[in-house]
C-alpha cells in the first residue's frame, strides 16, 4: 500500500484557515516524497462547511486520495511526559503508529513531548513554544515544520531556540501550536522529565 500524506485544516463558519501555508507545505511534501511536478490547487478542492468548526483532512500521495470534514473537538492536556526518540517526522505522514506507541507507553500523560539529540522539538500533536519572560521561543529543530508555527515566525511572534528539558525551570508558560489550537497557552500543565 502506498504511504500517504496528511494535511490538517481548520474550517470555522466556512473560513478555511491559513490555506497559504498549508499549500507551501503540501507542494514541498509532494515533490519532496513523490516527485510531482503538477501543483494541485487545494482552494479548488476544499468544498468548507458553512457553519461550525471542522478539521479537514485531505489524505494524499501524488494525488489527493480522500478529503473529510470532522467536527473538532480539542484535546484537553495537563500533563506532558518528556520520551527520547530518535523518530524522524519531516513530512507530515498519516501513519503515525510511533506517536500512538509513546502515548500507550506512558498512560498518566495526556501527551508526550518528544526530546531528539537532547533538544525538545514537538509533541504528537503539535508544535510548542516557551515563554521566558520576554519572548516567546520554539525550538529550531522541529519534528515536523508546522503551519501555525511558521506563520507566526513569519509575523515575528516566535523566535527558534535550542531548548533542553534542563532549562524548563527558565520559563513561565507553554504553549502549543497547530493548524487547528492556533496558539494555545496550557493553564494548568505539568511536564514530567
Amino acid at each position: 500500500m502506498k504511504q500517504m500524506l496528511l494535511e490538517t485544516i481548520r474550517i470555522e463558519n466556512g473560513k478555511i484557515h491559513n490555506l497559504s501555508y498549508h499549500q507551501q507545505r503540501f507542494d514541498r511534501s509532494q515533490k519532496a516524497c513523490f516527485g510531482s511536478t503538477h501543483p494541485i490547487k487545494l482552494s479548488d478542492k476544499i468544498i468548507p462547511p458553512a457553519k461550525g468548526l471542522f478539521r479537514c483532512r485531505i489524505l494524499y500521495s501524488d494525488t489527493i486520495e480522500q478529503i473529510a470534514y470532522l467536527p473538532y473537538v480539542p484535546k484537553t492536556i495537563q500533563h506532558i511526559h518528556i520520551v527520547s526518540s530518535n523518530l524522524d517526522y519531516s513530512h507530515k505522514w498519516a501513519e503515525r503508529s510511533p506517536f500512538a506507541e509513546m502515548l500507550a507507553m506512558h498512560p498518566g500523560a495526556d501527551e508526550i513531548l518528544i526530546e531528539k539529540e537532547g533538544l525538545l522539538t514537538d509533541t504528537t500533536i503539535a508544535n510548542i513554544a516557551f515563554y521566558d519572560g520576554l519572548k516567546w521561543l520554539t525550538p529550531e529543530k522541529p519534528l515536523l515544520h508546522g503551519t501555525m508555527r511558521q506563520k507566526l515566525l513569519d509575523e515575528g511572534f516566535l523566535q527558534t531556540a535550542s531548548l533542553k528539558k534542563e532549562d524548563l525551570d527558565n520559563y513561565t508558560h507553554v504553549a502549543l501550536m497547530n493548524a487547528m489550537l492556533g496558539f494555545k497557552i496550557l493553564k494548568q500543565c505539568t511536564i514530567q522529565k
